[in-house]
């Protein structure tokens, strides 16, 4: 039976619990009581209204959970599905550190963590214009973006005519030679003919070298690196050495059965390649002809002989293979030979042997060209039947790249100065193209030659191209830019503080 007092204070108390056993002083249940009715009377009306309490409880409709991804919805992080994505979240933000002592990032699979979506931020699209400064180094929502924050820039223009035209006279239409070369010294040599006329961009000065002769003739040009000397393949199979300065043959080095067609240095050795397929390491500080032969661009003469006995198709086919271009990498350790075999080798200076044998073009292949701004990164250009330009790693041998260029590859030339490359064409367009790598996206074509574009060179700055062609005429472009020079220094000169500026 509950006590009567019980009963009037409103307690409702089980059966087995007495008056007596509870012991309630009359102060404290009066207290309770007092706090119970202030508690009962205050309603969602009355809180607008409210006085401040000890603790701040925020409103869930005003809190904007939505910015900082906290709403319960479905997303792959709850699936387990970017945990990876988390820890390089929490890497950034927090450090190594914390990743590595987060329970998160040992805890079982299987098991999401009640964490996940702390400072997840994303973006609100919904309101205004963005800020400039809202793009983060760790993206939107969907994971991390390398998207710039400012609009791309506009593609650069280069000018679509020549600024300079000059007439050369004789100037072969021959896909397998090499007879326009520029020097570091700003020194221009061209091949007419059985003579070598050396211009000046300076003062557009010309001056005759030399002239092989009713009996000889130039096939190929290349200038040293430091830009004093110049070496001459002939048609008879010889390597003569010039001093572009006094205009004086220094040495002659035989060694081809025919005609000498393409020439490249690097610091020290030069190579020469020959229609006998056969590649010649020279060097000028040894008395004999040649120190090396590299022998790898076969044709098929072997074969065809077990099969046939023709002399006259024989000699064809043995005319038909060899040597066309070659070029040394910057570092000088590798050597790209390239052949009307259709293939692309890879030498190296401690090997007799092919290190690469590159078989994917389908036409002869002359335009080479080694990337200055990667190690490792070799371009190469085929013939009328190919027109491809392919990208190799020569580290490993695999093609990174390849397109049609939808003519015949006859140069190629990387600048120095942007990541770009340059290509000349034959049939059966005649077109100068310019390329932005890796992208490959075209960023000039180039018309004017009413021939094939058959001979390259970049001048000392890498800001112009001179190319010739058989119609006789070398026409000189601006197609790349200048490179960027770092803040001028101010020089006080020699005698005024006794010593130079060294930066």
């Amino acid at each position: 039976m509950e006590s009567p007092e019980i009963k009037k204070q409103g307690l409702n108390l089980p059966a087995a619990m007495s008056g007596a056993s509870l012991r309630l002083d009359t102060f404290s249940l009066s207290l309770s009581a007092r706090s119970i009715s202030n508690l009962s009377s205050s309603s969602p009306s009355s809180s607008k209204s409210s006085t401040c309490s000890d603790r701040f409880i925020p409103c869930r409709s005003t809190s904007r959970l939505h910015a900082f991804g906290l709403i319960d919805k479905p997303s792959p992080s709850k699936e387990g599905g970017n945990d990876a994505y988390s820890r390089l979240l929490k890497s950034e933000l927090f450090g190594s550190d914390f990743v590595s002592s987060s329970p998160s990032s040992s805890s079982p699979a299987g098991q999401s963590s009640p964490t996940k979506n702390i400072l997840r931020f994303r973006t609100d699209h919904s309101g205004g214009p963005s800020s400039p400064y809202s793009p983060s180094i760790l993206g939107h929502d969907h994971g991390l973006s390398n998207e710039a924050s400012t609009p791309p820039k506009p593609p650069r223009k280069v000018p679509k005519t020549p600024h300079k035209v000059l007439d050369a006279p004789s100037l072969q239409d021959d896909f397998y030679l090499n007879l326009v070369d520029w020097s570091s010294q700003n020194v221009l040599a061209v091949g007419l003919g059985t003579c070598v006329y050396l211009w000046s961009a300076s003062n557009s000065k010309v001056t005759k070298l030399c002239d092989l002769g009713p009996q000889d003739g130039v096939c190929s040009l290349q200038w040293t690196k430091e830009g004093s000397y110049i070496s001459i393949g002939t048609c008879l199979g010889q390597v003569q050495i010039w001093d572009g300065t006094r205009c004086k043959r220094i040495r002659t080095m035989g060694g081809h059965q025919t005609r000498t067609g393409v020439l490249a240095w690097n610091s020290r050795i030069l190579a020469s390649g020959s229609r006998d397929r056969n590649i010649l390491q020279h060097d000028m500080r040894v008395s004999n002809d040649y120190i090396s032969q590299l022998v790898g661009h076969k044709s098929e003469v072997e074969e065809f002989w077990k099969i046939s006995s023709e002399p006259a198709t024989l000699a064809y086919l043995w005319c038909r293979k060899f040597v066309c271009g070659l070029k040394w990498s910057s570092d000088d350790r590798e050597l790209a030979s390239g052949g009307n075999d259709n293939q692309l080798l890879v030498w190296n200076h401690h090997s007799q042997q092919p290190i690469l044998r590159l078989t994917e073009h389908t036409a002869a292949v002359k335009a080479i060209a080694w990337s200055p701004h990667q190690s490792n990164l070799l371009a190469s250009g085929g013939g009328t039947a190919d027109r491809c330009i392919r990208f190799w790693n020569t580290s490993n041998g695999h093609q990174l790249n390849c397109i049609d260029s939808g003519s015949q590859v006859c140069n190629l030339a990387w600048s120095k100065n942007v990541n770009e490359l340059v290509s000349t064409h034959g049939y059966s367009q005649n077109q100068i193209m310019v390329w932005k790598y890796p992208s490959l996206a075209k960023v000039a074509t180039l018309t004017g030659h009413s021939m094939r574009v058959l001979y390259l060179a970049m001048s000392p700055d890498g800001q112009t191209i001179v190319t010739g062609a058989g119609d006789e005429t070398l026409r000189f472009w601006n197609v790349f830019p200048s490179v960027k020079a770092p803040a001028p220094v101010k020089d006080s000169g020699l005698w005024s503080l006794g010593r130079t500026q060294i930066r």
